[in-house]
Order: structure tokens, then sequence, then C-alpha cells
């Protein structure tokens, strides 16, 4: 039987984007299903209300939600929807995903990263395993993303460089911020190495792409220059003018079925009406989104897949992964500046630029000896004004600020001080109590069971989180800030979520091989973060575009 089109792609952020457009243009058929809207730069505006105020880019929770389940201080576990709790999981559900709100932090993740089990040892109540491919196998498409994506930044050697087969950065960094003066001469003062962080945002324009116009809103809010390199700017315009691929946005796909063999044979899903329809493919593959990719696999049960695909060793949602670590903050008061210091201070726009991974790797007895650490970065406080004023709401005895107090408040917030923040990342060890499962009793507005998510952390992610910050917090206090805080704790960071189908060469223990694709399904792969066993000490980005380009190299070979 003849099939509607080589390849149906289900999602299309950074895991999809390169699959689809390396075989759009070999000539392949291909076939995106998205289940957001189709938005392009001229919709991106710099709106606080529509990016962090209300549900513009991602689903209304009453109609789209997820079950969390956390742990109570006696041990149980209890379970709270995102529609009741307002903790929302949702990162951007539009043609380029969450990409298109990125902040566009790219490290690569290093060798020994593929090798955490083998270098490290295990660590008791944590699944650590080694990846079945290595930093050699990923470093050609690492080096891809760069251009293909467009990576701006500068190699600055130290001595946890990950070997790298370019000398540079296609793109010269972007416009650095003057704090970054500050931050270079503090951690030059305490022997540390202050590298400039490579971002995804490009500093030259590229193709049909503009360079970055520093409106100081990036983070959070899609880019109306195409500058960041979302899978939409950088991969998926270009591919749908190769004719060779059709994207339909407002398509919810609620099923996988597979065949008698095992293999799948159609998607099924809604379209913007509402209606029940499919499409035949000969390959499949799933980037939803990695707690939507393994809500979507359990979803799909068939003949050969009675608890879903890929699910026949029970390993499909296990092993969820977050970013561990936490953040912080110093001040930096004006008045206590000249007028030229005070002036560079208040500059808006340029980014900051700076990171810290002198303690990737540390030798620490309290640690036992050779420990994995990870990676601080630095950062301004995000200038949304909403969220400024409402860090004045309340004083100093935890009660509602009134009056002439609260105008005082607002007063120091906007006008007296600039805050410098740090965020820390290091890995989130995988735990039996880290999944995702079905609920079946809570139903999206297609009525399909919604996605329940366990919260468990292991204890060694604050340790290390807290070690890491400990370091931060001395660099502030070197540059002379004041009123220096952080916090460390096990709750996960919504937009860096990875993991619940991890690969590896034992049906037994994982749901992917080493290709990425299902183990007993013959064309079925998943490229988005669902694939990574373990997560590295960075943000996933840049490590799930290029797994996504490897993946696309080798289905170039088979479809």
């Amino acid at each position: 039987m003849s099939k509607d089109y080589d390849v149906c792609v289900v999602g299309s952020g950074a895991g999809a984007g390169p699959v689809i457009s390396e075989l759009s243009k070999q000539g392949k058929s291909v076939l995106v299903l998205e289940k957001g809207p189709w938005l392009t730069e001229e919709d991106f505006t710099k709106d606080e209300m529509a990016c962090c105020r209300r549900s513009v880019y991602t689903p209304n929770l009453e109609d789209e939600q997820h079950v969390l389940e956390e742990e109570t201080n006696k041990g149980n576990w209890v379970s709270e929807s995102t529609y009741e709790s307002g903790w929302d999981f949702w990162n951007g559900n539009v043609v380029g995903g969450s990409s298109n709100f990125m902040s566009g932090y790219f490290y690569r993740i290093k060798p020994k990263d593929f090798r955490l089990l083998s270098e490290f040892g295990p660590i008791k109540g944590a699944n650590i395993v080694d990846w079945p491919i290595s930093y050699e196998d990923m470093e050609p498409y690492f080096t891809k993303a760069e251009t293909e994506v467009g990576i701006s930044g500068k190699i600055m050697p130290h001595k946890h460089q990950e070997p790298r087969s370019t000398k540079d950065f296609p793109y010269p960094p972007t416009s650095e911020h003057p704090i970054v003066n500050k931050i270079d001469k503090a951690c030059n003062e305490l022997n540390i190495t202050s590298l400039p962080t490579p971002r995804a945002i490009l500093s030259q324009p590229k193709n049909n792409r503009n360079s970055c116009e520093y409106s100081g809103y990036c983070g959070s809010y899609g880019c109306h220059s195409g500058a960041k390199g979302s899978a939409r700017a950088a991969l998926l315009d270009d591919a749908v003018l190769t004719g060779n691929c059709e994207i339909r946005a407002h398509c919810k796909v609620y099923k996988l079925k597979s065949d008698n063999k095992g293999n799948v044979v159609e998607a099924l899903y809604y379209d913007i009406n509402g209606e029940a329809q499919s499409v035949s493919a000969k390959t499949f593959v799933v980037a939803c989104h990695a707690i939507e990719t393994s809500r979507l696999l359990l979803s799909s049960t068939g003949p050969k897949h009675p608890n879903g695909l890929g699910n026949n060793y029970s390993q499909l949602g296990k092993n969820l992964l977050f970013s561990a670590g936490g953040s912080g903050t110093g001040e930096f008061h004006y008045s206590e500046m000249d007028k030229l210091a005070a002036s560079a201070m208040k500059t808006r726009g340029p980014f900051v630029n700076r990171g810290v991974q002198d303690w990737y790797y540390f030798e620490d007895n309290e640690f036992g000896g050779k420990t994995k650490g990870g990676v601080i970065d630095f950062l301004l406080r995000h200038p949304n004004p909403i969220s400024k004023a409402m860090s004045a709401k309340w004083n100093d005895n935890d009660n509602l600020n009134w009056g002439h107090n609260l105008k005082r408040d607002l007063k120091t917030v906007f006008t007296e001080s600039q805050d410098l923040r740090f965020e820390v990342f290091n890995d989130w060890l995988p735990t039996d109590n880290c999944f995702v499962s079905l609920d079946n009793n809570v139903k999206d507005k297609w009525g399909s069971p919604v996605g329940k998510v366990r919260l468990g952390y292991h204890e060694h992610d604050l340790k290390v989180g807290k070690y890491l910050s400990g370091k931060a917090e001395n660099i502030l206090r070197q540059m002379g800030a004041k009123n220096i805080r952080s916090s460390v704790s096990g709750s996960p960071p919504a937009n860096l979520v990875a993991g619940g189908c991890r690969f590896g060469n034992d049906i037994n223990t994982s749901v992917l091989d080493a290709d990425c694709k299902v183990h007993d399904v013959d064309n079925l792969y998943v490229t988005d973060g669902s694939f990574m066993p373990t997560g590295g000490s960075v943000p996933y980005t840049w490590t799930i575009y290029a797994n996504s380009f490897r993946v696309a190299d080798i289905l170039k070979d088979r479809t």
C-alpha cells in the first residue's frame, strides 16, 4: 500500500527541525503535525502580558493541563493538576516549539558526560548509565548546528574545554553589557576563568534572518528579527521553501496506530476544527517535548504494544530529567558608583555573556573525591516591568506593601540599583521517582488522558547545586555586590526537561536504540530531549539539535 508521505514528524521544535530540514532538502516528502499555531516574526511583539501573564504561546491550562505528583514531608505522594496550581509545564506550543522562547545559552556537553557512570561511579538511588554513543560520534553534529542554527561566541581555552573540530564559532559574540568587565576582573582576581557564553543568537545577518536588535526582551520572548536560532527561523522556513515540506498547524496527534507487526501505519489527529483525521507515512518521528512524547507513546497501544509503543519492557516514561541547580542575585547600587559607572550599569539591551566552568568537574572530600559539577552563568535581571513591580509587593515582614512604602520600594526597584543574577546548571540524576504516566481521571479538551508527572529528585543534585552556588556568590562578593542571596531546591524548572525515552543498547533498560529508533518498532524514531539518559550540566537545546542532525543522517539512508 502506498503511503501519504515519506516521513511524518510530530512536533516542530529543536528535536524536529533538523530532521525536517535535512530530509526535505534531500527530496523526501515530509509532513509536520504541530499542535500549536504557525506564528512568524511579525507576531512576536515584546508584550509582557502576552509572553508571561497570559496563555498566548502556550495552551490554556483549563483545556490542557498536567497532573504533578510531589512528595510530602511524611513520604506520601500527592497529586495536583496544573490547572489548580497554576504551575505551567508548557513552554511554547507553536511552530518551532519552545526554541522560539529560549535564552539561547548554547553549551556542549563534554566527553565525560557520555560516560557518567564509568567516570564517576554509581550513586545510590540514581539510575546513572553511560550513553550508547560517544562525544566523538556527536562532535560533527555539534559543529553542524553551529552553522545551521547560527551560534555566536568566542572560544576561550580552559581546563575543561571539550575537543572541537573547528577553532571558533561561525559568528562573533553578540554585543556585551559593560558589567562583563566587572565579572572578568573579579574572576581574574580569584584565579577563575571567565568564559564568553555562546548563544544561538545571530550577531550578524544570515540568509533571510537579521542580526540581534538588542531590545533587552529575549528569554521567554519570541524574536522579531529572526536572530534567535529557533527551529522555525533557522530550519523550518527554508524546509518549506524546498516544496517537500508541509506543516499543518493546530493539529493535535492523539495516537500512533500500529499494525500486527508492531510498526506504525498512521498518525491519528484532530485538526483545527476538532475533526478526527489520519495520515500514513513510511517513517514516523516523534519530537513533542519530553513529557508529551512519553504521553503520546503511552497512549498509542496496539496489537504488539498493549502498554504503549516502546513500553513492552516497562521503560517508557521512566528516568525523566530536569536540570538541577538554582539561582542567585547580587545588587549594585548606583549611589555607590561614580556617574560614569552608574550610567554604564543602567545600559539595557546587550547580553552579559559570561559563565564559569571551573567546577564542571572537581575534587572534594565532602563528595568522596572526583565529582561531576556544572556551569555557572551570569545574567541581568529581566527588564519585565510587571515582575519588577511585583517584587515590591511585600515588605520585610511579609505583609502587603501599601501607600508611601509601596511607592518608595517601587522607586528603589526601578531607579536605584541593578541586579546581577546567576544560574547554576548541574545534573538532575535519573531516579525511580521521576517519571511520566497517564492520568485516566483527568482529560484534555479532546478527551485524551493527560500526562501525570512524578517530580522526585536526588539529594545529590542539591548538594552539587549548593556547592556551585557558593562559588558564584564568591564571585559576586568579589565584584562588590550587596544583599547577595541564592536558592537551590528540588523544584524542577519546567523549561528544562529531557528523558523518558532513554536510548541504549539493551531493550530491557531503554526505550530507543543508539539510532533513536524505538527498539521493537521498525519505523518509529524519537528525536527530542526524550532520548537523553543523563543530561549533562548545561541547557539541553544544543544537544537536542545536534542529535537530531545525527538521526537525520541515519534516516537519509533508510527512508
